[in-house]
């Protein structure tokens, strides 16, 4: 039999305020990504009978370059942000949990940084 209250057994148990700013950049980055993704499946969906030197000549407008970053980065932002979430509910040993996380941040840069720099190098026509 247990004798506290409801109350004595949540204390200390609340919100620790950290969960929203991370929620919110989900909410934000994943509204981003609506019209950049249209935008590009379109894009996509419309060179697919050019060759290599049409589809560099477009990567080198400014516009579309710029475009392309934006949704470079929004696009491996959500997606960490995405894989973190599954990581801290699903895996319970705390230095596996950490692990892992830094192990995705650190994919997610990489591949990130890697996609831009293809992108900065077309456009500056290295």
């Amino acid at each position: 039999m247990n004798l506290r209250s409801p109350l004595a057994n949540v204390r200390g148990l609340g919100s620790a305020k950290e969960g929203t700013h991370h929620f919110w950049y989900q909410r934000v980055t994943a509204l981003v990504l609506v019209p950049l993704t249209i935008w590009i499946m379109t894009t996509i969906v419309m060179m697919t009978a050019t060759d290599y030197e049409t589809v560099r000549i477009w990567i080198h407008s400014p516009l579309n370059s710029l475009l392309l970053l934006f949704f470079i980065i929004a696009l491996f932002f959500h997606a960490q942000l995405g894989v973190q979430v599954v990581i801290e509910d699903y895996i319970h040993s705390e230095w596996q949990k950490i692990s892992c996380i830094i192990l995705i941040k650190f994919l997610a840069i990489l591949a990130g940084m890697a996609s831009a720099l293809a992108i900065i190098k077309i456009f500056l026509g290295l």
